[in-house]
């Protein structure tokens, strides 16, 4: 009988994927700890961890199940670092005859395994891996002739085809999105629950880390990891959100708060993209929970969540396929400046970005709003390079993988795509994040005033994104009304030189 290879990256956790459903002793399942991975951007060490960690669950798994895998570790001395060197190798070592894997969900893998099937002497063959709700050219198929891709019909689309939240072929309540009704600020801490944590000891994980000189950043107890690392406890966390978080997660899935880094939000982003569980799997199990509590659980909640996995997240994978390699190198704005080095540290005046980027640090987590109205925005405001605010976005988050990390930062965030996934900049003043929450209470800097010592920098910086970037916004049909506010500015000089004062001492800020 002839010898199957079949390669499982790290981010293709499925354990209920066809490859599995029956036993076959002629097949062999890889998987590798690479410095091809560890390397190409520096990681937040408990991102490594998390990855390597639940990587060698579910080899265990694989394992138990009585399927061959020969897993690398990442200080195996067998281990040649490289994706090409290792399956060349195998391929060699146990006489090989054919070689399958899974799509890749990144470019480059993707680049990389078309790239070793043609070096290879021996027939390969791809295989999808059977997570998303769509395939890779569903998005571009279905704008095709589109110069916008608008998500809502892309989302509506899905609802339809998966009946999500459907009344016959209408929505269920009446409307398709209730956005508006999920934008509230926290105001009451009792309604805040304590979040699921797991409590895995990973010190040999670090150690291994730390001895091969791997260049990381970030914080982390080895002793007491709390992210899931198994299918069953990303079930746990499940669970979790649907009896303890669902109820106010629509209401306060915006809102910013000194008082929590959780809020109401089900953090299993990370388990997702790993795949150990699917979008189908979540979206149905959140919405049985809501038809039995429907009386305690309003459908503005349900739907905002369920917008995030089969909307945004189905969505951007789609952008992504449909628009890389081309969308990497987009810089619409044609922004230079570096980065702040205390985005590395924390180390701000501006309580809203020292609180955003501390718990980024901390714990390898931010909710969206904090990436995409508060680091984000500072970011777009600033005029920094999009090629930094997308290795810091890659590198800092336990769920940041190329394709969500990319579009999201890229495009949604620094409209770098000049507006492919968003229809304007996602910009705005001190005002918004005054707003949803209580960030600027705690803050050396005032929200209400535009220009002085005091100034909130982002009060300043946002009028002079406007008039730097007049000429490609200005004909913006989303944008007019703010180019009539600062054309009738008596201050409007003060407040651009505020803007430059500030941007010429930014690591100070």
């Amino acid at each position: 009988m002839s010898k199957t290879l079949r390669l499982i990256l790290g981010d293709q956790l499925n354990s209920t994927h066809s490859w599995f459903e029956s036993p076959d002793e002629n097949v062999i399942y890889l998987m590798a700890e690479m410095r091809q991975e560890t390397d190409y951007v520096m990681h937040h060490i408990q991102k490594m961890m998390a990855f390597f960690a639940a990587m060698r669950c579910f080899a265990d798994q694989l394992k138990n199940e009585g399927k061959q895998v020969r897993y690398y570790k990442l200080d195996d001395p067998e281990n040649p670092q490289k994706l090409d060197k290792i399956i060349d190798q195998l391929i060699q070592k146990e006489a090989i005859e054919k070689f399958e894997y899974q799509l890749p969900d990144e470019y480059r893998l993707d680049q990389q395994l078309k790239d070793i099937c043609k070096s290879i002497s021996i027939d390969s063959e791809p295989f999808d891996t059977e997570h998303f709700l769509t395939e890779r050219s569903f998005l571009a198929q279905f704008f095709e002739g589109k110069k916008t891709f608008l998500m809502e019909s892309f989302y509506r689309e899905i609802r339809k085809k998966f009946e999500i939240l459907m009344d016959g072929k209408k929505p269920e309540g009446g409307k398709w999105n209730y956005d508006h009704d999920n934008r509230s600020a926290l105001i009451d801490k009792r309604l805040l629950r304590k979040n699921l944590e797991f409590k895995h000891d990973l010190s040999g994980i670090f150690q291994m880390i730390q001895d091969q000189n791997i260049k990381t950043f970030g914080n982390v107890n080895p002793e007491d990891f709390q992210w899931p690392i198994s299918r069953a406890e990303s079930f746990d966390m499940l669970d979790h959100f649907c009896e303890k978080l669902l109820v106010h997660f629509g209401d306060y899935q915006d809102a910013l708060t000194t008082w929590d880094p959780y809020l109401f939000h089900s953090r299993l982003s990370f388990a997702l993209n790993t795949k150990m569980i699917s979008p189908l799997e979540v979206v149905q199990k959140v919405e049985s929970h809501w038809h039995r509590k429907r009386d305690e659980i309003s459908i503005s909640q349900v739907e905002g969540f369920i917008r995030q996995i089969i909307g945004w997240r189905e969505y951007m994978r789609g952008i992504y396929w449909a628009k890389m390699p081309e969308f990497s190198k987009m810089n619409f704005f044609g922004h230079e400046r570096s980065l702040p080095s205390w985005f590395w540290t924390g180390k701000t005046k501006m309580k809203c970005l020292s609180m955003s980027i501390n718990q980024s640090l901390d714990l390898a987590y931010a909710h969206h709003i904090q990436r995409l109205m508060v680091i984000g925005n500072f970011a777009l405001l600033a005029g920094i390079d999009p090629d930094e605010v997308d290795t810091w976005y890659l590198g800092i988050y336990i769920d940041a993988i190329d394709w969500v990390e990319i579009t999201n930062t890229r495009g949604m965030s620094q409209f770098a795509d000049g507006g492919i996934v968003g229809t304007k900049p996602y910009v705005s003043s001190a005002n918004y994040i005054k707003k949803q929450g209580n960030y600027c209470s705690h803050c050396a800097y005032s929200p209400n005033q535009k220009t002085g010592d005091k100034a909130c920098p982002f009060n300043s910086l946002y009028w002079h994104f406007y008039d730097r970037n007049r000429e490609l916004l200005e004909k913006n049909p989303r944008i007019g009304m703010a180019y009539k506010t600062l054309d009738r500015m008596k201050n409007k000089a003060q407040i651009l030189k505020q803007a430059d004062e500030y941007l010429g001492r930014i690591e100070e800020l």
